[in-house]
């Protein structure tokens, strides 16, 4: 099993390549690898044997709010729980940093409806959507859905018996 653990710069490569290919079949964003360099602080990575298998960004907006970004998982690794577990180390870094709630912007919301979150307007997000929306090219035929959890509904209904298992979509932004 990968170890997961925070990034390191030269993981963003990795990450920048991961990216790079689920941006090429228009399922994320693409980001610049300058991007990546100077906010490796946000990603999480899963790491087997000195590779990168998957990453996931806690980009914070406010003392309250934050956005779960670039989550994605290596062409090939689907169905091992990277992204289940990518997402469950993102969502307990946000709880130990206070915040109460977390978005993503997604294009697979059934994977975040099984990890606990609700579709929400975009709007609900304006610093978002003024920082980051207003400026992409497919603003106007926006694919991805709004996806929100409150940290303490999540902490709540993990002390609950676990449900089904969970498949792992190849990518979510």
């Amino acid at each position: 099993m990968p170890t997961i653990r925070k990034a390191e710069l030269r993981d963003m490569q990795a990450v920048f390549a991961m990216i790079q290919h689920y941006a090429e079949q228009r399922v994320m964003l693409p980001r610049a690898i300058l991007d990546l360099y100077e906010n490796v602080w946000e990603f999480t990575v899963a790491e087997e044997n000195g590779v990168v298998h998957g990453c996931g960004a806690l980009k914070v907006y406010s003392a309250e709010l934050a956005e779960l970004r670039s989550l994605c998982v290596a062409p090939g690794i689907n169905g091992r729980g990277l992204g289940r577990t990518l997402t469950d180390q993102v969502l307990d870094e946000a709880e130990h940093l206070g915040l109460k709630t977390v978005f993503a912007l997604t294009t697979s919301p059934g994977f975040f409806e099984k990890m606990g979150f609700r579709e929400v307007p975009r709007e609900r997000f304006p610093t978002k959507v003024w920082r980051d929306c207003l400026q992409c090219p497919r603003y106007y035929q926006c694919e991805e859905k709004a996806m929100m959890i409150e940290v303490d509904v999540r902490r709540a209904a993990l002390r609950q018996p676990a449900a089904e298992s969970l498949e792992i979509p190849a990518s979510s932004a």
